[in-house]
C-alpha cells in the first residue's frame, strides 16, 4: 500500500489558500514565547504587536520553575509551586493531578523505592483509578513496571524515560 505523496507545487498552492489574519499569527508567536518561557521576547512582542498574552507575563518564572522541577524528577517541589501559583489548579484538573501523582510512582520506582512506590500506588492513586477507567489502566501500566528485575530493559522502559517526565 503507498502512501499518496503531494506534489511540492500542489502544497504550496494549498499553502497559498490558507488565510491567516496578521492577529492569529501574532497571538501563536505571543502563545509560543510565554509557553517556552521567553518571558521577556514575551514583553518586548506584547509592546510591539499590541498582542495580549493570555496569562499574567509575571507567572511566567513561576511556571517555568513547576516545569524545571517536574522535568528534573522533583514532582512534590512542582506540585508545591503550582498549589503556591493558583491553590485551585489541582482540584479543578483532575488528569493533571493524576498525572504528577503517576509521575511521583515513576520517580519512586526509578530511585528503587519499592515499598514506598506500592504504598503510594494503593494510598493515593488506587483511588482515583476507581473513579475513572482510564486512570486504572495508566496505573496499570505503570503499576507493570515492578514486574521487571530491570525496568530499563522492559517494554515499558519509556516510562522511565525524560520524555515521560516532559508529556507529565
Amino acid at each position: 500500500m503507498t502512501t499518496p505523496s503531494v506534489s511540492k507545487q500542489d502544497w504550496e498552492r494549498k499553502l497559498q489558500e490558507v488565510k491567516l489574519s496578521k492577529s492569529d499569527l501574532n497571538k501563536l508567536v505571543m502563545n509560543y514565547l510565554v509557553i517556552e518561557g521567553y518571558k521577556d521576547a514575551a514583553e518586548k512582542f506584547q509592546l510591539e504587536s499590541g498582542t495580549e498574552p493570555a496569562i499574567d507575563l509575571a507567572s511566567i518564572a513561576d511556571r517555568m520553575a513547576i516545569r524545571n522541577a517536574i522535568q528534573s524528577g522533583n514532582i512534590d517541589d512542582g506540585i508545591e509551586r503550582a498549589n503556591d501559583l493558583n491553590p485551585e489548579i489541582l482540584d479543578h484538573n483532575p488528569e493533571i493531578f493524576f498525572h504528577l501523582q503517576q509521575q511521583r510512582l515513576i520517580e519512586l520506582i526509578r530511585a528503587g523505592n519499592i515499598a514506598d512506590a506500592l504504598a503510594f500506588a494503593q494510598q493515593e492513586l488506587a483511588p482515583q483509578g476507581q473513579e475513572n477507567p482510564q486512570f486504572l489502566l495508566e496505573l496499570e501500566r505503570t503499576m507493570a513496571l515492578l514486574a521487571f528485575e530491570d525496568q530499563s530493559t522492559s517494554p515499558l522502559a519509556e516510562l522511565l524515560q525524560n520524555g515521560q517526565r516532559q508529556k507529565t
